[in-house]
């Protein structure tokens, strides 16, 4: 580990309530190197195939290494799983199985050298090989990962999803949709005329509302759409991708753009790596349209409660038309998804004066008007150290203020170069496999085991980041390495923040530009500046508290009441097998989902929610 990491408590922070999964060790080193994988791969899947056909469970469990995972979303079972050891997996096939047939996916555009070494280097764990599967409801898609055990091989990690219900296929290519009836009908109505019925429900009502148009809810209704599933979004904001459009003045996706594709309509070749947020609120606009998504913005949901002996929703819904004009529609869905973004209501610290601070600006970053070039700079205080924080402070420092931004424990640190190169490399990156090829190999591995990926692959990003380290442990900010060191994609996914993905800020705080207060909490907003808990003070004009999100149950609350969120668990973070809790799958109040999560997450998990949907509105689920 890099001098400049430190371990500190706040670095193994987690979402309360989750799972701390440790990182799977690797398997043992192959010793039988000159196996035949496609003998062996076939093998495998004819004892699977043999063993499903004849329900001889035990044979299939026993094709597993001991310790062998299955992981599985909507094709084995409905709703997302993740099983470990020889028991487990027999126990869940024996209770439920819809998964009928595995055959070997040889076509597979991720038959790539550079993906097929999963293991350390300078060892030999076995090979992987794509498949292809049916279920009783429908067809899907999976990886199998080998290991040798005992002179023999066996699946160390199965991961098989769910792509398409049968009678259900989505219209795409040959399938596409005609667009016109021709022919002589009088009255006949024009795509327009249609279109703009569809909008409005003209005469029915949709199966599914979604609250948010951001990402979450676009590629939802997107998936619900290819699926024919009468599907409504909701928003109140004017336009599609206000809730990018208005967020702080430089914000740019830290994310590359092979990493953020969204479901049936790539980026096209010319976008830019790096999204700029009003470019990607204008793609969130043009989206919806061209995928003709129905959406109602400037909208509020006015009252909603669940019928339990209809098994459907009562909901009040007032809309503000483009006309100015206001009206309220009563619907009745069979299902709701909030997708009011992957985290709840915003966390602004209750800190005591507050009312009596006179400087010119004193908000969370969620509110934060943009930075305006004054003739006098201006002496500004950030309270927090991730991502917003960053972007925020050096959104002063170009405008020619004097900042300081306050870190209270430790954060964890990336460049965006080490991010492109390691992390992400060679699955989104250019020329590489198709985004949704890649979320297959992404995602088939069990979520202990990625963990162990993460750990090695941030040792790796360590060592290219060390100068950027060292610089900033030098200048005061405190560095971690997430829980367990499991480095971004921990912090990420077991805690939802906790990081930053350097686009230029660090060398700031380095060089000294932006300056750094660690390890202490503001304890008092003075009329002119703010007072920490070692009784030391900072002048300040403008105080912007980038401090997060709460979770997003918190918004459930505030949306629908008390009585849905305490139904619903939390939200995000692991759960006993490694599966998020709570999102993407049931949420413990019937017909009410979550869906959110960065553009990735967005474009694999809304298929995986969409199919659940769909199953339970075509009675499959049972």
């Amino acid at each position: 580990m890099s001098e400049a990491i430190q371990q500190s408590a706040s670095s193994q922070r987690i979402e309360p309530g989750s799972v701390n999964l440790k990182a799977t060790p690797w398997p043992e080193s192959a010793k039988n190197l000159d196996a035949d994988a496609t003998a062996v791969a076939e093998t495998i899947v004819k004892v699977l195939n043999e063993a499903l056909a004849s329900k001889r469970y035990d044979d299939l469990a026993n094709i597993f290494l001991e310790d062998g995972f299955w992981r599985d979303h909507n094709a084995l079972s409905w709703g997302l799983r993740t099983l470990q050891g020889r028991d487990a997996i027999r126990a869940s096939m024996e209770t439920q199985c819809n998964l009928t047939r595995i055959n070997i996916d040889a076509s597979s555009p991720l038959r790539n050298p550079q993906l097929a070494n999963f293991a350390p280097a300078g060892t030999t764990m076995g090979f992987s090989f794509f498949i292809k599967l049916t279920t009783k409801h429908g067809l899907g898609r999976g990886v199998v990962r080998v290991a040798e055990q005992e002179d023999q091989y066996k699946i160390w990690t199965l991961f098989t999803t769910l792509e398409e219900l049968t009678g259900h296929e989505e219209p795409l290519g040959s399938k596409r949709p005609n667009g016109v009836e021709h022919g002589g009908k009088p009255g006949r109505k024009n795509w327009l005329e249609r279109r703009e019925e569809d909008v409005d429900f003209v005469d029915k009502e949709p199966a599914v509302l979604i609250i948010g148009a951001g990402q979450g809810g676009l590629t939802a209704h997107a998936r619900l759409k290819m699926l024919n599933v009468p599907t409504l979004i909701i928003d109140s904001n004017d336009a599609v991708g206000d809730n990018w459009r208005k967020r702080y003045h430089q914000l740019v996706l830290h994310d590359p753009v092979w990493y953020d594709h969204m479901p049936y309509l790539d980026f096209p070749d010319h976008w830019p790596i790096f999204t700029p947020k009003d470019k990607l609120a204008d793609w969130f606009d043009a989206y919806a349209k061209m995928l003709d998504l129905n959406v109602w913005m400037r909208s509020k949901l006015l009252s909603s409660s669940w019928d339990d002996n209809q098994k459907q929703w009562n909901v009040t819904i007032e809309r503000v038309r483009l006309d100015g004009k206001i009206e309220t529609r009563t619907f009745h869905p069979k299902h709701i998804i909030q997708a009011t973004g992957a985290s709840g209501e915003m966390k602004l610290p209750t800190v005591p004066g507050m009312e009596n601070f006179q400087g010119s600006l004193l908000c969370h970053s969620s509110e934060f008007p943009g930075v305006v070039r004054t003739e006098t700079p201006k002496k500004v205080v950030v309270v927090g150290a991730c991502n917003s924080a960053h972007d925020i402070c050096q959104d002063y420092f170009e405008k020619g203020h004097s900042v300081t931004m306050v870190q209270r424990s430790s954060t964890c640190v990336i460049s965006s170069d080490a991010l492109l190169k390691i992390l992400l490399f060679p699955l989104y990156s250019e020329g590489g496999p198709p985004a949704e090829d890649s979320d297959i190999w992404l995602w088939g591995w069990p979520s202990s085991v990625l963990k162990r990926i993460q750990t090695e692959l941030t040792i790796l990003q360590r060592k290219l980041d060390e100068p950027l380290l060292s610089g900033l442990a030098r200048a005061g900010f405190a560095l971690d390495a997430g829980p367990d060191e499991g480095g971004l994609f921990s912090k990420y996914l077991q805690r939802g923040g906790g990081y930053y993905i350097d686009v230029g800020t660090s060398q700031l705080i380095i060089d000294g530009k932006i300056a750094i207060k660690q390890g202490q909490e503001v304890t008092e907003i003075m009329a002119r500046g703010v007072r920490f808990a070692d009784g030391s003070e900072l002048e300040a004009d403008e105080i912007v508290f980038a401090t997060g999100y709460d979770n997003m149950r918190t918004q459930a609350r505030a949306i629908f009441g008390d009585e849905l969120a305490d139904r619903v668990g939390d939200i995000w973070g692991w759960d006993a097998e490694g599966e998020m809790r709570g999102i993407w799958t049931g949420s413990g109040h019937p017909g009410f989902w979550f869906h959110g999560g960065n553009l990735a997450m967005c474009r694999y998990f809304s298929r995986v929610l969409a199919l659940q949907i769909k199953a339970k509105l075509e009675g499959l689920d049972g």
